[in-house]
């Protein structure tokens, strides 16, 4: 019996499976896909650029612009003191921490210790139950 040269039909199925061909695929189809975590040595910034990009189908500069003016706009809201909320994901709001006395642990002196502001993260249920 004689072998047929499976090259071909090897390299073809190949093809088909690269994870471009299967990204650019379900980038077409609108069809969901699991995005993997940061990998290793990749900013999370550049990991989110990339992944905007694959899937709206844009080019680096304006998947990077995107991602820009959403933290721009959670920023502008926080200093108006909104809540700002990701359904599914989480919400985002101001926290106030008031004046209050201290100890300085070098020197064992009290201290007053200034009133100021801070960000809370408050993640949503389905974030929850995804991790």
């Amino acid at each position: 019996m004689a072998r047929k040269p499976a090259s071909k039909t090897r390299k073809a199925t190949r093809a088909k499976s690269t994870p471009s061909a299967r990204r650019s695929k379900t980038a077409r189809s609108g069809a969901s896909r699991v995005t993997l975590a940061t990998p290793s040595g990749v900013s999370d910034k550049e990991h989110l650029v990339s992944v905007i990009q694959e899937s709206s189908g844009c080019g680096k500069g304006a998947a990077k612009q995107t991602l820009d003016n959403i933290v721009a706009s959670i920023t502008a809201s926080l200093k108006k003191n909104q809540r700002v909320q990701l359904v599914g994901f989480g919400s985002f709001e101001v926290t106030r921490r008031p004046a209050r006395k201290g100890r300085n642990p070098r020197t064992g002196d009290s201290i007053r210790v200034k009133a100021s502001k801070g960000v809370r993260f408050k993640a949503g249920q389905t974030l929850k139950r995804a991790v």
